[in-house]
């Protein structure tokens, strides 16, 4: 039974390493694009706007807080 708790536990440590690989794939490509101001500014204001987008929806969609 120990062994079983030993190979469950290292599932949320897999589950960390794999999300942080695609979260730096995804920004790695962009990084040379905040080099220039207005690419910065772009780049910036489309992840704001998205994250604005997504809370939105979520809440929405589940009922919360309505504005």
């Amino acid at each position: 039974m120990q062994s079983f708790w030993n190979t469950i536990s290292k599932y949320p440590i897999f589950l960390a390493g794999a999300l942080l690989s695609v979260f730096l794939g995804a920004i790695k490509p962009l990084l040379p694009l905040f080099k220039n101001p207005v690419t910065a500014i772009a780049l910036s204001g489309l992840f704001i706007g998205g994250f604005a987008f997504l809370t939105f929806t979520l809440r929405a969609m589940l009922g919360l807080q309505q504005l």
